[in-house]
């Protein structure tokens, strides 16, 4: 029976490893990208925040509140409090990158508008991989000191998967929030025909980080049941 321990170290961990390179890769690579679509000012002279408030005045959501939020891209929309933020590298940007940024936030405004599937079962997901995060190693130490019990380790690896089950649904939420960035911004002219596909770039790196994180997800579920179906096997 192969022993577990969060640090321990066998050869599965190179999967962890793997992950962690992939995701590192990714946020590198969005990095990069805003950086320097961040030199390019938007030839119609728009702060990511007159863009952001255009786009949700156009789509009738004058109810969003529109604020401010430190750091560095850490824009998002909250759908339970009607509230839009910008990160301080963003909202009073010209850059096109940034434009692009602010349009994706407002598309998940669009989404909540719309009642999007995806983005209401990822709410909905929220809390119950929060509860997995947090109970599924507990239970799975336990199904393991008590001789590999097979019905404890596999509701361990149930709950740890919903994290990967979780970061599936968050796909199609980014990749349709920013196919409607990208379509409002040229319907509206907030973009140039030449700054388009210079945000949409800024878009596409950003959606790898969330491709990069369901990827390490998986092979964190793999490696548990290579773990721990591997023991039951040698039992």
């Amino acid at each position: 029976m192969m022993p577990f321990f969060p640090f321990y170290w066998d050869p599965t961990m190179i999967l962890i490893i793997i992950g962690m390179i992939i995701s590192g890769f990714a946020s590198m690579y969005v990095q990069s990208t805003f950086n320097k679509y961040s030199d390019v000012k938007s030839k119609r002279g728009f702060t990511a925040s007159d863009v952001c408030r255009e786009i949700l005045n156009a789509a009738q959501l004058k109810n969003v509140r529109l604020e401010g939020i430190r750091g560095n891209l850490t824009d998002h929309y909250n759908a339970q409090d009607s509230v839009l933020r910008l990160s301080d590298t963003t909202r009073n940007s010209t850059s096109v990158a940034a434009i692009g940024v602010a349009a994706h936030e407002a598309g998940h405004a669009m989404q909540d508008r719309d009642n999007y599937g995806p983005l209401r079962l990822r709410a909905a997901l929220v809390p119950v991989t929060n509860f997995g995060q947090t109970a599924a190693f507990p239970i799975l130490f336990l199904g393991f000191f008590m001789g590999n019990q097979e019905t404890l380790i596999n509701i361990g690896i149930l709950l740890f998967s919903l994290t990967l089950l979780f970061q599936l649904v968050t796909l199609p939420v980014e990749f349709d929030a920013s196919k409607r960035a990208i379509r409002v911004l040229e319907e509206q002219g907030l973009l140039t025909t030449d700054e388009l596909p210079q945000a949409k770039k800024v878009l596409n790196a950003a959606a790898l980080t969330y491709i990069a994180a369901a990827i390490a997800s998986f092979l964190s579920v793999l490696r548990l049941f290579l773990i721990f179906g591997g023991g039951r096997r040698r039992r």
